[in-house]
């Protein structure tokens, strides 16, 4: 018996994928589910380049906007919540359509990692946060140097993750992926949405410029105001430079070259992560169209629209 078809649009952030994703909704009687670790919070929209009311009406998407920012949301949350919603849609008669550019939660899928939802040593998360990030960083990799290669310096969410999973489990991030991964349920058909890297770069850098004038500054303010706990969400990549320029750390022209700089760094390790997919297929999202991208998807899963 043949496997549910999954698609999955993967790639850089300012890639283009949530118009890619619609189209291909559209074409496959599909249903989008977000694989986007930001795009999870309440709150934060302008920062997180969620897709908009419009956008959403023409495909219906799943797993955004659902999670309070100062609540603790993890992958093993994710590969439960976005499990359901994959069985859901198939029982519909509908397509599964990943789309998102975070690979710890495409990972979680494609490979069928079960992850332990690991206790919370809130005493371990403290003295991780009053560590210097450098010492830190020099830690995590000691630890793990294979999980490493794909997290930034500067990404001290991630880094912590790393430690954290060492300190509860006695095991590596990377050891634990490897034991817990099963057979697949279903038939994932990735695709890679990329372009020069140059001309993505500068994509990056007119989003970030379009998001401060659309309010991020604002958007930061509002969630700083509504939450009393320091949201664990304001450690995400053009949340946290913010939060710096409220503390006076940056002036407001140095913050917004940080988010620039910082978001050219994580599509740059993005790209590096995703060509590790040996199966996928890559798309040129500036030579092609979105509607000649999605013909070639349609002709990869065997379907004439």
């Amino acid at each position: 018996m043949s496997k549910p078809t999954i698609i999955v649009i993967c790639g850089p952030t300012a890639s283009g994928k949530t118009a890619l994703g619609i189209e291909v909704a559209k074409k496959t009687n599909g249903e989008i589910i977000s694989c986007d670790s930001m795009q999870i919070y309440k709150d934060m929209d302008i920062g997180t380049a969620k897709p908009t009311s419009e956008e959403r009406k023409m495909a219906k998407h799943h797993l955004i906007d659902f999670v309070s920012p100062d609540e603790r949301y993890t992958v093993a949350d994710f590969k439960r919540d976005a499990t359901e919603v994959i069985e859901d849609v198939i029982s519909r008669g509908k397509t599964p359509i990943l789309v998102g550019g975070t690979g710890l939660y495409i990972n979680s899928l494609i490979y069928n990692i079960e992850y332990e939802d690991d206790p919370l040593d809130l005493e371990y998360r403290k003295e991780l946060e009053e560590t210097n990030l450098s010492e830190l960083y020099e830690l995590a990799l000691k630890i793990d140097s294979k999980a490493m290669e794909k997290i930034s310096k500067n990404d001290r969410k991630r880094i912590s993750r790393v430690l954290e999973i060492y300190h509860s489990t006695g095991k590596t991030k990377t050891e634990l992926e490897k034991e817990s991964r099963k057979e697949l349920k279903y038939d994932y058909r990735i695709f890679v949405l990329s372009m020069d890297r140059e001309i993505l770069y500068d994509r990056i850098n007119r989003r970030v410029d379009i998001m401060i004038n659309e309010g991020l500054i604002e958007e930061v303010q509002n969630i700083l105001k509504k939450y009393d706990e320091f949201p664990t969400a304001m450690q995400g990549l053009g949340y946290k430079e913010v939060v710096q320029y409220f503390n006076h750390e940056l002036t407001k022209e140095e913050m917004i070259e940080k988010i620039k700089q910082e978001s050219r760094r994580y599509a740059k390790r993005q790209i590096t992560w995703f060509k590790s997919y040996q199966d996928a297929k890559w798309l040129d999202g500036i030579k092609n169209t979105k509607e000649e991208n999605t013909t070639i998807i349609l002709e990869e899963i065997g379907e004439k629209r």
